[in-house]
């Protein structure tokens, strides 16, 4: 478990190293303290969308999307790829994906598919 192996190495972190990194911490999760966000962030976790396809999918109107994916991309954890007038967005935050991931097995997971959350959480690769 790696828990322990943190607490360790912030014990000897000095005060304004971890300032920062808690600063950081706080802006990022910000960015997910928000319903609409999160399910934006659902619909890209594995692929790209047009703004369009994820005001479909997720009910919100397109100016909403717009607006909540301007914000998520300032922040690092979108980009966009434009093909003709349409613009594409992916999440590309492997923060957000890890995270993401542990929403989705305490929040999401069903009984139908329970392996699936911790497929998401195991390290690429294994």
């Amino acid at each position: 478990m790696l828990l322990p192996h943190f607490f360790v190495i912030v014990r000897h972190m000095n005060h304004e190293a971890l300032e920062d990194k808690a600063e950081d911490a706080a802006r990022f999760l910000k960015m997910l303290a928000s319903g609409p966000r999160l399910l934006l962030m659902c619909q890209m976790f594995d692929r790209e969308c047009s703004v369009g396809e994820l005001a479909e999918k997720t009910g919100m109107r397109m100016p909403t999307v717009s607006q909540q994916l301007s914000l998520l991309r300032n922040e690092g954890l979108v980009e966009t790829r434009r093909e003709g007038t349409t613009i594409y967005y992916r999440l590309v935050s492997n923060a957000a994906q890890e995270i993401m991931a542990v929403l989705y097995k305490h929040f999401c997971a069903t009984e139908a598919n329970p392996d699936l959350a911790s497929a998401l959480l195991e390290p690429a690769g294994e």
